[in-house]
């Protein structure tokens, strides 16, 4: 983990790290045992379990209240109620649609969950697990499971493999899941030969036609294949390939390739390994288009959805934040942070195409922009799309929308009167800043809001509305809006989160603008930050999707044997490295935080955007403690470094096979080996931008660092989130300050602040393939822009 950031260091870039690395723990017997466990019980989670010793397990187990630790007010009522309901075989079955956002779903992921988190210790754990693997729905077993995995304290440095790796339906179109699903080695060796025989013809004959044909006709048989609806992502069709499967005579494919090359130990463990890649498009409404389709390599960016995946069973609406420890770690606010930067970035990305502000969402006016997921359940059922020109009122449930609308109406109430009285008679002054954490429970409806039987259900009743289903359906169909990890696909839900959005900024219009005193860090200012060039490009990238395949698993020994691998090659948006040159004067030594954000320069018209409306649209990239000396402090900082952004991790397959290596006693498993789960992609910090350069702007603030805590001091941030530590925050200074309050830009500016235009350029990494004749024409160019 974090190999980039060693290389960095070794050359002497980087100089301001948030605190030091804790020095490299390795995995024990024991840790491993149940490391291997963790990946193989989740393995092909469509199909039967395949590990007998985990079946015999999952058969001795029974219902015992004595096998549970509860906190002093809870007795396990949904435990037991979901064991009843399997009693008398009334839960989700096996194969149906799990929908988050569906009540009786919900209940039972509960239920299930209160197995896991409450068992005594791991023997009793992992009983729970078998038996629940062997009867309990996919969807809510894999939940309920990640869920206990990230917040039960002894599970520490434990991974599961990522969301995307264990339902790769939910992340990729479904002519792909059915050709992943298909897939047979036997079969495909012959098809290969046969086929391979005829492009050796195909392309011999093509190519000395092909340098002529483009210069007369250009577009017209310059991709061989169709190409009228063609995207920069759609890479395999200037390289002269289907979507279809290809054998990976290579390694795959990632912005770390070169780390595990050097690593003799690795290409020994994986070169028994047989790897087979396919393309893999994103979504394009070519029946209904509509320019959101501009934007669906970033919406349906595998690691920007399973983001918001993970952030919301961190903070789980239904998880209690004292028994959690979620209030510690300032839970509400922490939501309309996330939420903030989430529309920010989104936004900006807008303003990469040209496209400006987000859409406003009405109930009652038609959604101008459709959508079709094209993704299909577990089960085959795809799910529902959306076109062009929707009226939601016409098909929606009424009842729902005078909830939300009431909902909305008694919120701007609550603001604008300026308190809330709860039901034990507490009032809360509703204009104080530090009331934004009442007011993010509120809106995430979570149940540490103070009033439970209000806020708790309201989200819930939106995104049933968007998915037409109603509080007493049991079986449903599949809608992006109903999980976590689909629901970002969509263009509404940037829409309707807007207006969850506008109510925190309602909020601040009644609280006070920072003075100068309060911003004013006496003795310190900014002399310059220099910021190195600022390139986007798309590059290629292999998510490992090997949980589709259909074939019969293999045992040696009785040992399962990782022996296949599949691959997705899709095509995504990243950056070069950068880097910030901080010059910051001081009068002293002292201890500082230092913040910097992005934001646009201009609107979509090209008008320069009021500091005052603009800061809405700024996002955080970075946050770190930083000691300064006398004078003047010059140091860098690397992009590689940002506060919790992650490089790619290591796949599924990977995990695996180093696990079992270690298990062997062949090699030492360092527990920092894969990023955790709640970091942002480093490689989406920047948005798109332009050929020609995106005029943008960063914001610089230094202030003192006055935290009570040591961030990071009671877990290992290089492989733990810390959930409910209270720790996990550099300090305890509002999300986003000081850009979180409204700005009276007579009293805003002082010298400990700095802001910094910039332009940001997009590279097009396709473009040699344009107007030149591709030598391999058929064949996957390994040099495309890597340097193997």
């Amino acid at each position: 983990m974090k190999i980039a950031i060693a290389l960095l260091v070794i050359v002497g870039l980087v100089a301001a790290t948030p605190f030091p690395k804790k020095e490299t723990k390795f995995a024990d017997k024991e840790f491993l045992a149940k490391q291997k466990f963790f990946f193989e019980i989740v393995y092909r989670m469509e199909d039967p379990l395949f590990f007998e010793e985990y079946i015999k397990l999952g058969k001795t187990f029974t219902f015992n209240k004595e096998d549970y630790v509860f906190p002093a007010d809870y007795d396990g009522e949904y435990m037991t109620k979901f064991y009843k309901a399997f009693k008398h075989g009334v839960t989700l079955p096996k194969g149906e649609f799990y929908g988050a956002f569906v009540e009786s779903h919900f209940e039972e992921l509960y239920g299930l969950f209160d197995f896991f988190y409450y068992a005594k210790n791991w023997e009793v754990f992992q009983r729970n697990v078998c038996w629940a693997r062997l009867f309990a729905n996919e969807g809510v077993f894999v939940q309920a499971l990640t869920l206990a995995v990230i917040h039960r304290d002894d599970f520490q440095g434990f991974i599961l493999p990522t969301i995307y790796e264990i339902f790769p339906q939910y992340f990729f179109n479904s002519k792909f899941v059915f050709e992943a699903e298909k897939f047979d080695y036997d079969v495909w060796s012959k098809y290969i030969m046969y086929e391979k025989e005829y492009k050796d013809f195909l392309y011999k004959d093509y190519s000395k036609y092909f340098k002529e044909f483009d210069d007369k006709y250009h577009y017209k048989y310059y991709n061989y294949f169709y190409t009228k609806d063609w995207k920069v992502w759609q890479w395999w069709k200037v390289m002269g390939l289907g979507e279809h499967w290809y054998s990976e005579d290579h390694f795959m494919i990632r912005d770390n390739y070169d780390h595990f090359n050097k690593d003799s130990k690795y290409l020994d463990m994986i070169k028994d390994v047989k790897k087979f890649w396919m393309p893999v498009d994103y979504t394009r409404d070519i029946y209904f288009y509509n320019q959101e389709s501009e934007l669906s390599y970033f919406t349906e960016d595998v690691e920007w959805n399973s983001f918001w995946y993970y952030f919301n069973l961190d903070y789980a609406p239904f998880l209690d934040g004292k028994t959690f420890g979620l209030d510690k770690d300032r839970r509400g606010e922490y939501y309309f942070y996330v939420v903030r930067q989430l529309l920010a970035r989104y936004y900006m990305e807008r303003l990469s195409h040209g496209y400006g502000e987000i859409p406003e969402f009405s109930f009652f006016t038609e959604v101008e922009y459709g959508y079709d997921p094209q993704l299909i359940n577990y089960n085959g059922v795809g799910f529902s799309y959306r076109k062009n020109y929707f009226e939601y009122e016409t098909y929606g449930n009424f009842e729902y929308v005078h909830k939300v609308m009431g909902f909305f109406k008694r919120i701007e109430d609550i603001i604008t009167q300026g308190y809330y009285m709860t039901y034990d008679g507490k009032k809360i002054d509703m204009h104080k800043p530090e009331s934004v954490k009442y007011l993010g429970d509120f809106m995430q409806g979570n149940v540490d809001s103070f009033d439970k039987y209000f806020a708790t259900f309201w989200y819930i009743y939106a995104h049933s509305y968007m998915a037409d289903v109603d509080e007493s359906d049991f079986y449903v169909h599949p809608h992006v809006f109903l999980n976590y990890e689909t629901m970002l696909r969509d263009p509404v839900f940037y829409q309707f989160y807007k207006k969850v959005h506008d109510v925190f900024y309602q909020f601040y219009d009644y609280v006070d603008a920072y003075t100068k005193k309060e911003l004013y860090f006496e003795g310190v200012e900014f002399e310059d930050v220099k910021i190195s060039e600022l390139v986007t490009y798309f590059d290629l990238v292999d998510f490992d999707v090997t949980n589709l395949l259909n074939d019969k698993p293999t045992f040696v020994d009785g040992q399962f044997v990782w022996d296949k691998t599949l691959l997705a090659r899709q095509a995504r948006l990243n950056h070069k490295n950068f880097e910030f040159e901080y010059s910051i004067k001081s009068d002293k030594p002292q201890k500082v935080v230092i913040r910097a954000f992005l934001g646009p320069k201009y609107d979509e018209f090209g008008h320069v955007i009021p500091l005052d409306e603009n800061r809405e649209n700024f996002y955080e990239i970075d946050e770190f403690y930083y000691e300064l000396k006398s004078g003047v402090n010059t140091f860098k900082r690397s992009s590689k470094d940002f506060y919790w952004t992650t490089d790619d991790r290591t796949t599924y397959t990977e995990l695996y096979k180093f696990v079992m290596l270690a298990y062997e006693g062949k090699y030492e498993f360092p527990l920092d080996y894969s990023e955790p789960h709640c970091g942002f992609p480093d490689r989406l910090v920047l948005p798109r931008g332009y050929y020609e350069g995106m005029p943008v702007q960063f914001f610089f603030f230094v202030y003192p660092f006055t935290a009570s805590y040591d961030a990071y001091s009671t877990y290992d941030y290089n492989y733990s989130c810390g959930i409910g530590s209270g720790v996990r925050h550099i300090d305890e200074y509002p999300f986003g300050y000081p850009l979180d309050r409204e700005i009276d830009e007579f009293e805003f500016f002082v010298p400990n602040m700095f802001f910094k235009d910039a332009k940001i350029y997009h590279h097009d990494t396709f473009e040699k393939y344009y107007d030149y004749k591709y030598e391999k024409f058929g064949h996957f160019d390994y040099n495309y822009y890597y340097n193997y």
